[in-house]
């Protein structure tokens, strides 16, 4: 597999040194610019394209959510992975409706992010638990039983589980399969539920 090419767009010095640390040891990503502030990353990103953009909210000038929404038609292949310390609903919201397609907190451990970025890259959206948990909240009630049904029992367990935030490799550990395995569920449910990432998944189990 080639490498995963990111970038970070962070303010705070440490945290910002901490996760390149991380890119730089690991033989799977390769850092592709470590930025402190969104203005740089508007040039930045279209200019290098990277495959996956690590983007806090509250950066000094225009927020990591405006920078999304001014690059992200200049880069349809780049992703972006808000992380944050923010767990309110508003900007969850926000961050995904900008084109964000995961949400991890900054908490998160380091496997953790490595993990996020990874599967990021092979087409998940991966988010903290609680993150998943106040997507789900958002709704209430099941949809008709005959989408479920288009789902083995497997898959809906599977979905449940993405639900709660679990990420790839958490859920073949939970269920004792490969994660190779668990790609492949995934895979079929999206099919199934004509979308293309685990947000709309979700969505999809759930309605208003």
């Amino acid at each position: 597999m080639p490498k995963i090419r990111v970038g970070i767009v962070e303010d705070i010095e440490d945290i910002r040194n901490a996760v390149a640390a991380l890119l730089i040891w690991d033989k799977d990503f390769e850092l592709v610019f470590t930025l402190s502030r969104a203005e740089e990353a508007l040039d930045a990103i279209p200019a290098l394209q990277p495959d996956i953009v690590i983007m806090d909210i509250n950066l000094p000038g225009i927020s990591g959510i405006e920078c999304i929404k001014k690059v992200k038609d200049q880069c349809p292949a780049t992703q972006f992975m808000i992380f944050t310390i923010y767990e309110n609903d508003e900007n969850i919201f926000t961050a995904l409706e900008a084109g964000a397609s995961g949400y991890l907190l900054k908490k998160s451990t380091m496997p953790q992010i490595a993990e996020a970025i990874k599967e990021l890259y092979e087409g998940g959206s991966p988010m903290s638990a609680l993150i998943a948990r106040k997507l789900v909240q958002r709704y209430q009630k099941p949809v008709a039983d005959a989408t479920l049904n288009l789902l083995t029992p497997k898959e809906k367990e599977i979905l449940l589980l993405l639900s709660e935030g679990l990420l790839y490799k958490e859920i073949a550990d939970r269920l004792s399969i490969a994660t190779g395995t668990v790609k492949q569920h995934i895979h079929h449910i999206y099919e199934k539920l004509h979308v293309s990432n685990k947000t709309e998944a979700i969505n999809k189990m759930l309605r208003k």
